[in-house]
This record gives C-alpha cells, structure tokens and sequence, in this order.
C-alpha cells in the first residue's frame, strides 16, 4: 500500500515537473521570439552540473543520504515489529475474549499510527530530511545563484535560464520585469 502511494506521489510530481519544463520552454520561446528585436542577451547554464562539481555540495548529499538511509532502516524496523504483533495476533486470535482481541488491535492501530508519524516527522515536505537539507544545501545554492547573478551583471546578460529545469529562470534584468504593469492593467 505504501509502495502504490509512493508511486502515485511520484508519477505526479513527475508529471508536474514535465509540464513545469514545457511550460518553461515555450515561455523562453516567446520570450527568446518577442526580445529578440531588442537585441536582449540570453545564456542558459545548468545548476546541477555546477552543484555536482562543488565539494560541499558532494559531501553534504552523502551526508542527507546517509541520515535518510539510517532513518528508512528505522522505519523498516519498526514496521517489522508491529508485523511481529500482527503474525502473534493473528495466532492467538481464536484463544483471546472479544476484548483482548479489541486491545490487541488498537495496539497494533497505534503502533502503526506512530511508524506513520515518524515517517511524516522525518521525510514529509516540512520533515527533519527536509530542514537539514536547507541547511545544508541553501547556502551553497545562494552562493552559486549569487555567482550567477555576479557574472550576468558582469558580461551584461538580461536573462539567463537554468538547463537542468530546477529553477526556470534564475537571472533577470530587472527592467524586464512588467508585472507592476500588468498589475496596473488588471486594477
């Protein structure tokens, strides 16, 4: 059960991030197609390549992989105990009253309900993965969108887009920015 709503999550997160990309790409394409008449200069870079090339980065992915394997190994443990519980159960079923059986199977609810929540505690989307991944990973991410920033300034670029498709467009010159016009338009 668990694998099928892994599964589920993933195939939609894939599917969001592919049309994400699409999206991306046929907005560069009417950008790249309406500035082109401006003469706007535009590179693209990809962040993952960088990211990958930079030792801190290497070590602190080591370091969440590691901790998220240590934490699935726990995880998986504890799932083992309350199968444990149930095989026990099951083989004791016909021998227990009514109401042990019930106590046996809220016992069993209520480990599961704590596996649960430890699972949610560790790798949900605001989980302990997820806050030492920013703590890890969010400086070494401003410090290569920082150089990315520093070099578009320099060399005069007005946008510049991220291959890897993790970011979209990561550099913009603020004079091409129309959302207060479009916001007056709208008003």
């Amino acid at each position: 059960m668990k694998n099928g709503i892994f599964q589920t999550k993933f195939k939609a997160k894939h599917m969001i991030k592919r049309n994400m990309k699409k999206i991306l790409v046929m907005l560069s394409m009417a950008l790249l197609t309406g500035l082109s008449a401006n003469a706007q200069r535009i590179a693209y870079v990809d962040v993952n390549t960088i990211l990958e090339s930079i030792p801190e980065y290497q070590s602190a992915q080591q370091e969440l992989e590691k901790l998220a394997s240590a934490w699935r190994q726990e995880i998986a443990q504890e799932y083992d105990k309350i199968k444990g519980l149930y095989n026990r159960y099951q083989a004791e079923q016909v021998l227990l009253s009514d109401e042990a059986r019930k106590q046996r199977e809220d016992e069993i609810m209520e480990k599961e309900k704590e596996v649960r929540d430890l699972q949610k505690d560790r790798f949900g989307p605001e989980g302990e993965l997820f806050k030492r991944r920013q703590e890890l990973v969010r400086p070494i991410q401003d410090k290569v969108y920082g150089a990315i920033e520093e070099y578009a300034t320099e060399r005069g670029y007005d946008f510049i887009f991220d291959k890897s498709g993790s970011a979209g467009m990561i550099f913009t010159n603020p004079q091409y920015d129309k959302t207060s016009d479009i916001m007056d338009k709208l008003k």
